[in-house]
């Protein structure tokens, strides 16, 4: 650990970090607008030309909160507690075809922190939200907003929140860095959900895309928890980082580091042609025909309560084992000792535990998957 006793700043470092500020910083162009409650709900619901002025962008979360979370929210505003202030950003014309966006985009406002805060408040509003769980204001306990008096609702709407908005002149970089640095002290932020805001791009698109597969959705019987926190796209990178990582020997993927190995090949694979893009999306879909044919549960296994999904490590050691052992042999026919795999006791003292700290374990899960189907 560094401490204050073993490290001294010379003159000459402090000068070359004061370069490196200047060289790195970034110019954020805002302005800090304070809007009342109605009209903040107004411009994320009302639409005109069927969209509307203030808008939840592609790479945003779902909504996340549940309803006591949002209850106490309303109650901090009911309170008149300080309520953090809301990031948007002016669309420019320079970003419209960057981020698939038309003309009519112009001049809205994309919300960058703050989408759980406005859809709670459109829903306390449009009387889609009963409180509950208050710890303060426990006499409203199974209130809407009708049921509060008129001259309190009024005062609700009333209520102003500071809006932070980035103006047309900051660019696309420094929008998604600053999503990156408010969320990233963030428990409710997953790694891929972070992914989803700051690298954009088509191999992204291509996960969104086969997240929505019926087909892969059942096979690994996802629960809506997992859905809504973009599990089934985690896992589609995983299948192919590992997939195609493994000529290589898996030589970027280093120890207990697997957040940084999904990331890195994240933003490789966003460049890639669209060509390519749809050779991918076959081989996926030809690894889960495969799947659905030979394993009857799926990637899945039954307990006593019925369905178990599956954890990461294992469906990526299947899912990447069967893709490799079908770019051998597409015809592949396994035997019924090749498809007991699943319940192998060998498979599961690979695929328990963390079985994915290291790249010597994932080439000797996956190659144990591979080896069996192919009768090796």
């Amino acid at each position: 650990m560094i401490t204050t006793s073993t490290i001294e700043i010379s003159q000459e470092r402090q000068n070359e970090a004061e370069e490196q500020i200047r060289e790195l910083h970034k110019t954020v162009d805002y302005n800090t607008i304070e809007y009342p409650i109605e009209v903040i709900v107004n411009k994320f619901i009302e639409e005109e030309n069927g969209k509307t002025e203030l808008f939840i962008p592609d790479y945003q979360r779902e909504f996340a909160w549940d309803e006591i979370r949002q209850s106490k929210f309303i109650e901090s505003i009911l309170l008149g507690l300080p309520i953090p202030a809301i990031y948007v950003a002016d669309n420019s014309e320079e970003l419209l075809e960057e981020n698939n966006l038309e003309t009519e985009d112009l001049g809205r406002w994309e919300i960058i922190d703050g989408t759980q805060r406005i859809r709670t408040l459109a829903r306390f509003i449009n009387q889609e939200l009963r409180l509950q769980g208050l710890e303060k204001l426990t006499k409203l306990e199974g209130f809407l907003f009708s049921d509060l008096p008129l001259a309190r609702q009024r005062r609700f709407k009333r209520a102003s929140i500071r809006i932070i908005e980035l103006t047309e002149d900051t660019d696309e970089e420094t929008r998604r860095n600053l999503f990156e640095r408010i969320n990233s002290g963030s428990v409710e932020l997953n790694a891929m959900e972070k992914r989803r805001g700051i690298r954009r791009g088509k191999f992204l698109d291509l996960l969104d895309k086969l997240a929505k597969n019926t087909k892969f959705l059942e096979l690994c019987s996802f629960s809506e928890a997992q859905i809504k926190y973009k599990d089934p796209q985690e896992y589609i990178l995983r299948f192919f980082a590992f997939l195609n990582n493994y000529d290589n020997g898996y030589e970027s993927f280093i120890k207990k580091n697997i957040t940084d190995f999904l990331d890195e090949y994240l933003e490789e694979t966003n460049q890639i042609t669209s060509d390519k893009i749809l050779e991918m999306e076959k081989e996926f879909n030809q690894m889960l025909n495969f799947v659905e044919r030979y394993f009857p549960n799926g990637f899945y296994q039954e307990n006593k309560t019925g369905k178990k999904p599956v954890t990461r490590i294992k469906f990526e050691s299947l899912s990447v084992g069967i893709a490799l052992a079908l770019r051998e042999n597409l015809n592949l026919k396994p035997t019924s000792n090749a498809l007991s795999l699943l319940y192998s006791k060998e498979f599961n003292d690979y695929t328990k535990g963390d079985a994915s700290s290291s790249k010597v374990k994932v080439l000797r899960r996956i190659n144990y998957v591979k080896s069996m189907l192919l009768g090796e």
